[in-house]
């Protein structure tokens, strides 16, 4: 059985991942440079900043747990933190413990790429189309995994097919993530991140530096939907009312470096319970399926797609 994975994100390099381990011919197609999707970063300043997910998490009972573990182990992740800060307008009120958040010394990105070693990864490819038979822009495959956000699968889905009946119509929200760099620290070294509540502007902020583990001066905000949808056409022009913002949430002077990175399609609006869909040979998987939205999920999302892959291939 041969499958076109569609999307280079922790969901489609999972699932090629699972199908590539279980001797199963597979190609992963990405139209950006590098896999890693909503996990990936940027390098600023001389450093990689993450720009996308924030941190990742795993159930103690679940598989993802051992995948968590064998980076641990490599040193490719570790434990970041479990408590994180909570504010309103006015600043912060209070603390919010939960599960312990990893985070990654090369960025999260560095995760997904370990994840895709030794895969047939094709990058720098923009998928037209999906067809019947399953095709991918003419060239048939026994099965296609569409791990892309809803709206930029609707794109290469035929029009009523059922895999294109399955998306959801309400489309995902946006965000920008705003990286800023300063001198030096202003900021308590526990303060890990903020999630901020009743905001106009930003609902969550991370320590880059304690989440890499090089402790580098450097925050990321990440905006509310309504803020980031009225600025995506013109990204930094939003960053003076992030910056000011987070300065006064922190008390914080003006950062030397400022970096805007848009997220059109950051997450969805109501995650489905399914894990993923799957009809006439063209599956779906990603942060949309395998609610709560999250690293974890979007994992689970793609390996349970393979799965039923592979078992269909043996029933068959």
């Amino acid at each position: 059985m041969s499958t076109t994975v569609i999307g280079a994100g922790i969901s489609g390099i999972a699932a090629a991942r699972a199908l590539h381990d279980a001797g199963a011919p597979v190609t992963v197609l990405d139209r950006g440079r590098r896999p890693g999707g909503r996990m990936s970063g940027r390098e600023l300043h001389g450093r990689v900043v993450d720009l996308g997910a924030s941190y990742l998490t795993a159930a103690p009972d679940g598989p993802f747990a051992g995948v968590v573990a064998d980076w641990v182990d490599r040193g490719l992740a570790f434990p970041w933190t479990d408590t994180f800060a909570v504010a309103g307008p006015d600043g912060i009120t209070d603390s919010k413990t939960g599960p312990v958040r990893y985070g990654a010394a090369g960025g999260l990105r560095s995760l997904v790429a370990d994840l895709a070693q030794g895969l047939d990864l094709v990058t720098g490819h923009i998928v037209g189309e999906v067809g019947p038979g399953p095709t991918v822009d003419g060239r048939p495959a026994d099965a296609v995994v569409v791990a892309l956000p809803d709206p930029q699968a609707r794109r290469v889905l035929p029009p009523g097919s059922p895999a294109e009946q399955a998306l959801d119509p309400r489309g995902w929200q946006a965000t920008l993530a705003v990286a800023m760099g300063w001198a030096d620290r202003h900021w308590d070294a526990d303060l890990h991140g903020v999630f901020v509540n009743d905001h106009p502007v930003v609902e969550w902020l991370a320590d880059d530096g304690t989440r890499r583990g090089d402790g580098a001066p450097v925050l990321v905000a990440h905006t509310t939907g309504p803020f980031a949808a009225g600025h995506l056409g013109a990204p930094p022009a939003a960053g003076p009312d992030v910056v000011a913002a987070v300065r006064r949430l922190l008390d914080l002077p003006e950062p030397e470096w400022v970096h805007v990175h848009r997220w059109t399609f950051a997450k969805p609006a109501d995650p489905r319970s399914e894990p993923f869909h799957l009809a006439e040979g063209v599956g779906l998987c990603g942060d949309g399926w395998s609610a709560p939205s999250k690293v974890e999920s979007a994992w689970t999302s793609g390996t349970l797609l393979a799965q039923a892959l592979l078992a269909g291939q043996r029933d068959g």
